[in-house]
C-alpha cells in the first residue's frame, strides 16, 4: 500500500513531534513546514526515520511559497497556535484566522483528502476573550471553504514537554505563595499529549468524518486540584491565595511586558470560562478513542526533576486529606 502523504503545520511542538512519531511508524510520509529550518530540524528530524520525513522551510505568510507543498499531499493538519500575541506579527487574527483560512482554500483547490486543524475548548462561551474569537473565526472560515474539515477542541495539553505543568511545577518549587485567580474554581478536563495524537491518528487512519470533536481526559479538575497535585508530587507546601481580579488585573498588566509572560489580561477572561466538554459535540471517547491516561500517574513520572534530590529524592506523599498545603 502506498504510503500517505501528511503535511504539517506546527511539527516542532509537543503535539507535533509526538505525531510525528505516530504517523511515521504507521509508513505514512510526513512533511513538516517550519519557519527557521536551522533552529527547528535538529529536533523535527530525530522524530523519524530517514525516507519517511522531511523537512521545509517557508514564512506561513508566503503563499506563493506554501502553495507548492501541497502538490503531493494527501492530508493537512495545522497544530500551529499562540497564548499570547507579540509585536512580530503573530496576533490571534494573523495565527488563528488568516493562515488556517488560507490553509483551507489551499486544501480545497489541491483537492486533499482530509484537513484537520487544532482549536480550542470553551472558545464559544468566552465571548469577552480575543483568543478564543479569533479561533471561532478562524474555525467559521475553514469549515466555509472546506466543509470536510476535522476541527479538535482540546483542553489543556500536558506532557513532559508542555508549558503548562513544567512552568507551574518551577514556579510552585520557586515561590512561597502562588495566587488562585477566580478561586481556583474553574474546571478542566486536562489531556495527555499521547491521547490527543491518538484521537488525530485515529480520526485519519479510521477515515472519520465529523466537523467539530472535543477532546478531553477522562477527569475533571478545578485549577486548584490541579496546583494541589502538583505540589503534592513535588512534595512542596505552598500558601494558595485567591487573587482579587483588580490585582489579577494589574497584575497581569504587568507580566504582559515579559517576553513569555506568566499570565495576560486576555488569559485573565479565558481563565472565568470552565475548559471542559460542553456536550454540544462529540467528544474523542464518542468517536472510539477515550483518553487513557489520568493526570497524578502521567505527571508523576517527571514531577520528580522539581523535588529536592530529584530522581533519587524519597516520595514522601502526603494524601489529600491530610496536605499541609492551605487555602486562605
Amino acid at each position: 500500500m502506498k504510503a500517505k502523504n501528511c503535511l504539517i503545520f506546527g511539527g516542532s511542538g509537543q503535539i507535533g513531534r509526538n505525531l510525528i512519531r505516530k504517523l511515521t511508524k504507521n509508513n505514512y510520509k510526513v512533511t513538516v513546514v517550519t519557519r527557521n529550518i536551522h533552529q527547528k530540524s535538529y529536533i523535527i528530524k530525530t522524530q523519524a526515520n530517514a525516507g519517511y520525513i522531511d523537512i521545509v522551510e517557508s514564512n506561513i505568510y508566503d503563499e506563493d511559497k506554501i502553495r507548492g507543498f501541497f502538490k503531493n499531499a494527501d492530508i493537512c493538519i495545522n497544530l500551529i497556535g499562540i497564548l499570547y500575541e507579540k509585536k512580530s506579527g503573530n496576533t490571534f487574527r494573523n495565527i488563528h484566522t488568516v493562515f488556517p483560512t488560507l490553509l483551507a482554500k489551499l486544501c480545497k483547490q489541491n483537492n486533499l483528502k482530509r484537513f484537520i486543524h487544532l482549536s480550542a475548548l470553551g472558545i464559544n462561551d468566552a465571548v469577552d476573550s480575543d483568543y478564543a474569537k479569533s479561533k471561532l473565526d478562524g474555525e467559521e472560515k475553514i469549515l466555509k471553504f472546506f466543509p470536510l474539515a476535522t476541527i479538535l477542541r482540546p483542553s489543556v495539553v500536558y506532557s513532559v514537554d508542555d508549558n503548562f505543568t513544567t512552568t507551574f511545577m518551577t514556579i510552585l518549587n520557586r515561590l512561597p505563595l502562588f495566587p488562585l485567580y477566580y478561586s481556583g474554581n474553574t474546571k478542566f478536563a486536562p489531556i495527555h499529549c499521547s491521547d490527543l495524537t491518538d484521537t488525530i491518528y485515529h480520526i485519519i487512519s479510521k477515515n472519520i468524518h465529523t466537523s467539530i470533536i472535543e477532546c478531553v481526559g477522562p477527569e475533571v479538575i478545578t485549577f486548584k486540584e490541579i496546583l494541589r497535585k502538583l505540589l503534592k508530587l513535588i512534595d512542596k507546601n505552598r500558601l494558595l491565595i485567591p487573587f482579587p481580579l483588580p490585582f489579577a488585573q494589574l497584575s497581569a498588566r504587568i507580566f504582559e511586558i515579559m517576553p513569555q509572560p506568566l499570565i495576560t489580561r486576555d488569559q485573565l477572561r479565558l481563565l472565568k470560562y470552565n475548559n471542559i466538554s460542553s456536550g454540544k459535540y462529540k467528544t474523542n471517547k464518542d468517536i472510539g478513542i477515550p483518553s487513557l491516561r489520568y493526570f497524578d500517574e502521567e505527571v508523576k513520572k517527571y514531577s520528580y526533576m522539581w523535588r529536592e534530590g530529584g530522581q533519587f529524592s524519597t516520595e514522601k506523599y502526603k494524601s489529600e486529606d491530610n496536605s499541609e498545603n492551605k487555602l486562605i
